[in-house]
This record gives C-alpha cells, structure tokens and sequence, in this order.
C-alpha cells in the first residue's frame, strides 16, 4: 500500500517511526508549515518535518488544506491510504481522496474524549483509564466508525505528560495493527452510536482560563486540575501579583484554618495552599520571569 502521513508533533513521530520500521510505503508526509518560536524567533520546523527530513520522506507543508496546488500534489502521490495523527481538521477533499480512505489515531477510548485535548481532559476529571483509537474520519471531528482501541491504565499519581508519552507508544503499535488489517482486509467498522449510552465526555481545546486554579473546590479536584496540565500548559494560580504556575503538588487532608486560596509556609520545604476540605502541598512551581523548580529551591530565594 502507498501510505500518505499526516501529522505534526512527538506524539504523531512515535506512530510514523513505528510505521517506517515496520517497512510500510511512505511515500509522503504532511506536517504543519514552519513559524518562528522563541524569543529569536528562530525558524521552527515540526518533529514530523524532522524525521521525514532524516528518513529522506518527501514533505508537504501546506498552508491551506484546499490550496489547488497542494490538493494536486498530494493527488501526485497516488496514496491507498491516508493516516492522520495530531494533525488538524481535514477538508472531506484530503480525506476522501484515497481508496482506502483515511484513518486517524486518536488519545482517548472513543466515544469518549472527542476533541482536541483528550488526554488532558481525561486526567483534569480524575479518570482511572483512558487509552486509543483508530478510526475512519468522517465530517464531524472524532466521531468516525472505530476500527480498534486498547486501554490503558492512569495511576493516582499520572501527570498528563506521563500519560501523554504512555498513550504515544502504545498509540503506535495500534496504529501498526490497524494499517496491516487494513491491508488485509480483515477489519470490522464499529459506529460509535452503538458504544453510547449517555452524553460522550469532551475534551475542547484548554484555553488560559481553564488553567487557573480554583481553591474553592474539593482538594483532590484541585490536585487532578494541576497533574492534568502537567507539564503544559500548566495549572497556575496568582502570588503577590504575580503568575505562579504549579507543575507537581501532593493533597493533605490535614484541617486548616485557612480560608480557601490562602497560603503558608515554613519558609524553608513547605508552600501549602488551602481548598475547599484541605491543602495543597506544592512540589515543583515557577514564578513568573524565573525557571521552573523545586518548592525548597524557590524558598531559599523568595521571601513570602
């Protein structure tokens, strides 16, 4: 089969590599076009861009998905089969083009967690398992008939970046199995109606106000929120005027007689915040103009 790759950042790289190593036909790869980042604003290219470049896989970085000129170029390549992974919404004119459709991999157990931040969102709201899936796209986003999915395990303890660098390797061997059914063949299509029983959970893009931190809530909803958007975008809540972002932290349920969102310290290990039923030991943080570090690192220099 003649696959064409879509995808963008480490999360799609893991699937490509897997792809390559099991001797697929790459004939192209479509990642996002370069921008400047930083404060140089230094051209950067994507993880995607990266490999390819390295593996010697012709690339297309459209700006415009329904650009005549790209739609023609990929055309060119005569591809059985498209595979999409952390890539953007696609036009049915790239995803209809090829015989044997389109498939994406998706971070979540889908129906659940549509959208574009499912591993997040999955560890945000407490869930004990979340996992992937691989399905045909069709015009609404993640809603397409399921091919497979496998679970995976989140510990009480699991950052989303934990998870995120769980559900990338494991997320690559599905794919794999997926393309080898789909070149055989020997594949059933589930539609994801038949999987719901209620509402699905969503997970939309997470926005600056979704990372500030509530201390009016339950402590364990407050410890999910900040290992949900660990390491980014990161939970942050506001210290002498300042944004404070929280990367690691532990709950205690010891009563306080704080009132929710005051702070205290020992001035030397601790840096604890009150919730709604009780505390938040912060670990690892970064003020506003410093580098991220541990909670005893920044109290040697920080007078609270």
């Amino acid at each position: 089969m003649r696959i064409v790759f879509m995808g963008t950042p480490d999360f799609a790289v893991a699937s490509l590599d897997a792809l390559v190593k099991e001797g697929f036909n790459i004939v192209a790869v479509v990642t996002a076009p370069d921008k400047p980042a930083g404060r140089g604003q230094k051209i950067n290219e994507s993880a995607v861009k990266k490999y390819a470049a390295e593996h010697q896989l012709p690339v297309l970085q459209p700006a415009r998905l329904k650009d005549p000129a790209f739609l023609e170029e990929l055309r060119q390549f005569n591809a059985d089969l498209q595979v999409v992974v952390a890539f953007r919404m696609l036009p049915e004119v790239v995803w209809n083009m090829p015989p044997k459709g389109t498939i994406n991999l998706h971070g979540s157990l889908l129906p659940d967690y549509r959208g574009a931040a499912p591993i997040n969102w999955a560890v945000i709201n407490g869930e004990k398992q979340s996992g992937v899936t691989t399905f045909f796209l069709q015009h609404e986003i993640d809603t397409g008939d399921i091919l497979f999915s496998e679970a995976v395990d989140i510990a009480d303890d699991e950052t989303a970046g934990e998870l995120h660098d769980k559900l990338m390797i494991v997320g690559a061997g599905l794919l794999v199995r997926t393309v080898k059914a789909i070149e055989k063949g020997e594949y059933q299509e589930t539609p994801q109606a038949k999987l719901l029983n209620s509402e699905p959970k969503h997970a939309p893009k997470i926005f600056k106000e979704d990372c500030q931190i509530n201390w009016n809530q339950p402590a364990r909803k407050v410890y999910n929120h900040i290992r949900g958007l660990s390491p980014y975008p990161a939970a942050f809540t506001m210290l002498n005027g300042k944004t404070l972002k929280i990367y690691k932290a532990e709950v205690q349920t010891t009563p306080s007689e704080l009132q929710p969102g005051q702070y205290t310290s020992n001035g030397k290990t601790d840096l604890l915040f009150a919730c709604q039923d009780g505390l938040i030991s912060v670990k690892e943080l970064q003020l506003e103009g410093k580098k991220k570090m541990s909670t005893e690192e920044f109290l040697r220099g920080y007078r609270l």
